[in-house]
C-alpha cells in the first residue's frame, strides 16, 4: 500500500472550520476504490495544525486519486486556508493495513 502523511497548517481563523472546510475533499477521497483510509487529527501542541493519515491500495490507487477531479478542485480551493506548503512523507509499505503494535499489547 501506499501510506501517506501530510501536516496542514491552518489560518487561525479558520482552523475550528478545518474539517468542514476539507469535508467535500476528505468524502470524494474515501469514496475512492482505492483508498484504505483518509482520516485527520488535530494537534494537541498546536490546535493550527491537521495531520491527515491516508492510505490507498497501491500507487496506481494513489495515482488515481492525484489525477482524480476533487483532487484537482482540491488543489484550487485549499490552498487559501494555509500557512504554508503541508510536509508530506509518502512511503510504500508492504502490507494492507494496520498492524498490532506489540509492544503495548492489551489483554482483555
Amino acid at each position: 500500500m501506499i501510506f501517506i502523511t501530510a501536516k496542514f497548517l491552518i489560518k487561525p481563523e479558520h482552523a475550528d472550520e478545518w474539517p468542514r472546510i476539507a469535508g467535500p475533499f476528505t468524502e470524494a477521497t474515501r469514496a475512492e476504490p482505492g483508498c484504505l483510509w483518509f482520516e485527520w487529527s488535530r494537534g494537541v501542541d498546536n490546535p493550527q495544525e491537521y495531520v491527515l493519515v491516508e492510505a490507498f491500495r497501491d500507487g496506481q490507487a494513489g495515482g488515481e486519486h492525484v489525477g482524480s477531479a476533487h483532487f484537482k478542485q482540491a488543489q484550487q480551493d485549499l490552498p487559501k486556508y494555509l500557512t504554508s506548503t503541508p510536509k508530506i512523507v509518502s512511503q510504500s509499505v508492504d502490507q494492507d493495513g494496520w498492524a498490532e503494535l506489540g509492544e503495548m499489547k492489551v489483554d482483555n
